[in-house]
C-alpha cells in the first residue's frame, strides 16, 4: 500500500491544536503593513479557528499527518 502524501501548502497554512481544532492565520498579515497600527499588526499574530466543519474535514484529509499527535 502506498504512503499517504501530505499537501504541503495545507500543512504550512493550518495547524491543529491538541483538542483537534484546526487553526488558521488572519488575512491581510503581510500586505501593506507599514500603514497599519502596531496594535492592528499584533492582532495578526494570533490564530483563529476554522469555522465550518466541512472545511476542517477537507483540511485534515489533505494533511493527514497534522492530526496524528
Amino acid at each position: 500500500m502506498p504512503k499517504i502524501k501530505t499537501h504541503k501548502a495545507t500543512s504550512k497554512r493550518f495547524k491543529v491544536t491538541a483538542t483537534g481544532k484546526v487553526m488558521r492565520t488572519k488575512i491581510g498579515k503581510s500586505h501593506l503593513r507599514r500603514r497599519k497600527s502596531k496594535r492592528n499588526k499584533r492582532m495578526f499574530d494570533r490564530r483563529i479557528p476554522v469555522e465550518l466543519h466541512e472545511k476542517t474535514k477537507k483540511i485534515k484529509a489533505l494533511a493527514p499527518t497534522m492530526d496524528q499527535k
